[in-house]
């Protein structure tokens, strides 16, 4: 039976549109990062940056992280274009994926998507037509393996299901947070602000419409008759969420994304019109029924593709593997498509010590960090000692000895009163990051119920 799946072909149209306008947006996701200063602001003025575990060797290039920026847009247009698409696409991956892991400060679901998605379309046979390569080629394929254009609409339905487990929690269901917080701000946005964003009801409707959203969404894309009623909830719901969040180009991934699920009809006129838009003339190329990979390498893509959609599957899950509450601890809550279920802030004071004499003093984290830095680090542990052990090496740089660093911190979570959050009497100087659970992190006082995911 999996076998005679894999055996399976469809029509190449979605693939190759899809292709076209991820490689458009990606071009122009670089451009708006170089236009708006963010390159400068976010990997040029920092002077420490909070690095991933085992890709601490990953820096910005100081005004060379310009060229990384560069090679990445360039390798997307020739994604979008189909030229020499399977090395446009590498590159565009390992760009993107270093950019991503610079500095952890800037982590978003939607970048994590991006660098999942990019690998799996290295495994794809995007430019099998409408491209610049089956141009020169004098030859495009009108099918490509099923599974191909499958694991794309597999790789959508994990990110939203997933994303509406994690919605079932009585923090987001029964106490409408964080929207409750973050909405009222929206005041005035014409017609609704003054209105519903300050209405009590209106925060539990978001928050339940939400959750019912992220989770039947994928089958509703995946059933024909509720497919064009789904599209639509998809231009809603990511163009409302875009009109009230900061969220870059996500929404618009998405809404093109929702389109995989459409007939090949679609995409033949989607197609017709980007040739008119971009006066592309029509050329004779032959047909070739259907695309095959090569033997030598089908089973090991095949493989491969496996394993990431079981890693995509059971990763998010290892949060399991550790005690306390997830939104307090963030042990195991990174790359899980949990979107926005939070509002953290925080306030952490650093002492530095020395054993020996006792003597102590207290560090001014703006003399270190940038405020977006200091933010993003006052809640989040792994962040914490990261810097500890910076500022540690640092004052030990300095000629200080004996040294031992500690922290005064206090966070709130979704609106409660802020609590001591990090254990002030340990040394977290003489801690090592590692993958076991971090005790040194206080108890949460609350209690999040009913956790999907």
């Amino acid at each position: 039976m999996i076998k005679t799946y894999f055996n399976k072909h469809t029509d190449a149209k979605p693939l190759s549109v899809f292709r076209v306008f991820f490689g458009c947006m990606m071009f122009i996701s670089m451009v708006r990062f170089w236009s708006n200063g963010w390159i400068d602001k976010l990997y040029i003025k920092p002077t420490f940056f909070f690095s991933y575990s085992g890709f601490e060797w990953v820096k910005p290039l100081g005004t060379f992280t310009y060229i990384i920026f560069l090679i990445c847009a360039i390798a997307s247009l020739l994604v979008a274009i189909g030229y020499k698409y399977r090395l446009a696409i590498i590159v565009f991956f390992l760009s993107f994926t270093y950019i991503e892991l610079m500095d952890k400060t800037t982590y978003l679901n939607h970048y994590y998507f991006i660098t999942v998605l990019s690998f799996l379309l290295i495994f794809l046979p995007a430019n099998a037509r409408f491209s610049v390569d089956a141009f020169l080629r004098k030859k495009q394929y009108n099918e490509v393996p099923r599974w191909t254009l499958d694991s794309l609409k597999l790789l959508v339905a994990i990110v939203y299901f997933y994303a509406g487990l994690a919605k079932l929690n009585t923090d987001w269901l029964f106490r409408a947070m964080p929207l409750k917080i973050w909405l009222p701000s929206k005041y005035d946005l014409p017609i609704i602000g003054s209105n519903l964003m300050q209405q009590d009801w209106f925060y539990y409707a978001m928050s339940w419409g939400g959750a019912i959203y992220d989770l039947t969404i994928p089958f509703l894309l995946i059933y024909r008759k509720t497919r064009l009623l789904a599209f639509l909830l998809v231009l809603f719901f990511h163009i409302f969420t875009r009109v009230l969040f900061p969220i870059g180009m996500f929404p618009y991934i998405m809404i093109v994304s929702s389109l995989l699920f459409f007939d090949a009809s679609i995409h033949t006129k989607i197609m017709y019109w980007i040739k008119k838009v971009t006066c592309i003339t029509a050329t004779k190329l032959e047909e070739v029924k259907k695309y095959q990979y090569p033997n030598s390498v089908k089973k090991i893509t095949t493989c491969v593709v496996i394993i990431l959609f079981m890693v995509q599957l059971l990763f998010p899950w290892r949060y399991l593997l550790y005690p306390g509450e997830l939104f307090w601890t963030e042990e195991g809550y990174r790359f899980s498509w949990r979107v926005m279920l939070m509002e953290k802030a925080g306030a952490a004071n650093f002492k530095i010590v020395d054993s020996l004499s006792n003597t102590s003093f207290y560090v001014d984290n703006a003399d270190f960090l940038t405020s977006f830095q200091e933010k993003q680090m006052s809640f989040q542990p792994d962040f914490i000692l990261e810097y500890a052990h910076y500022l540690g090496d640092h004052f030990a740089s300095q000629g200080h000895q004996n040294i031992q660093v500690y922290v005064d911190s206090y966070v709130a979570l979704n609106g409660r009163m802020s609590q001591p959050y990090i254990n002030s009497r340990i040394d977290l100087y003489s801690l090592k990051e590692s993958v076991f659970h971090k005790d040194w992190i206080l108890p949460f006082t609350s209690d999040i119920k009913i956790k999907g995911l």
